[in-house]
């Protein structure tokens, strides 16, 4: 990276926290490209060099931090890969404190970006935030489980649906419950009585 992509990078940068400090203090939508400035210390015409809209700036600022947050699931994925194919059925329950625990702590500690992702979700391109997820955890348990090809992802999507669905609940709430009691509720809704079978 040369200096001028790195002094691009780094402005970029201060206009994420800029965002996200701002959006601990009210909601997007009163959020101005002036406070937004202000708060990174650049000038307007530097804000609109690298987006056209504050709509735009939440965008790259979500994926920051969804990307962080993914980066969790993301340590030796071609190990984690081999393991779902080669362990018991029964240690492929994926919606356990193991993995649910990360995701509704990463939305605990950034409730009101989270929210405002969730309300800007159609401006928004999500498409490809589940796909490492989708490929390294997901695609290789539900092949497991014999689920064809071609229903994998309307499966995925539907969990991801209902666990997303839960946590916009809590989120309603202040996540004021505790994420044991959250995790609970979605292992049953999510599990069942399924009887595990090979």
């Amino acid at each position: 990276m040369n200096k001028n992509e790195s002094k691009y990078f780094n402005t970029a940068k201060r206009m994420d926290e800029a965002l996200i400090a701002l959006l601990e203090k009210k909601d997007f939508a009163y959020i101005t490209v002036k406070e937004i400035c202000d708060k990174a210390e650049v000038n307007r015409s530097t804000f609109y060099l690298h987006y056209e809209n504050t709509t735009d700036l939440l965008k790259e600022a979500t994926q920051h931090i969804l990307d962080s947050f993914l980066s969790y699931f993301s340590v030796d994925t071609k190990s984690i890969t081999d393991q779902f194919a080669e362990c018991e059925l029964k240690e492929l329950l994926f919606i356990t404190p193991e993995y649910i625990t990360p995701y509704l702590t990463f939305i605990k500690e950034n409730q009101r970006l989270f929210k405002t992702a969730l309300n800007q979700f159609g401006s928004m391109d999500f498409g490809g935030v589940y796909e490492r997820m989708y490929q390294h955890i997901f695609n290789p348990i539900l092949a497991r489980f014999h689920f064809a090809e071609e229903e994998r992802a309307y499966v995925m999507k539907f969990y991801l649906s209902g666990i997303t669905a839960v946590a916009m609940e809590w989120l309603s709430k202040g996540c004021s419950d505790d994420i044991n009691t959250v995790i609970k509720v979605i292992n049953d809704c999510v599990m069942g009585d399924r009887n595990i079978h090979g």
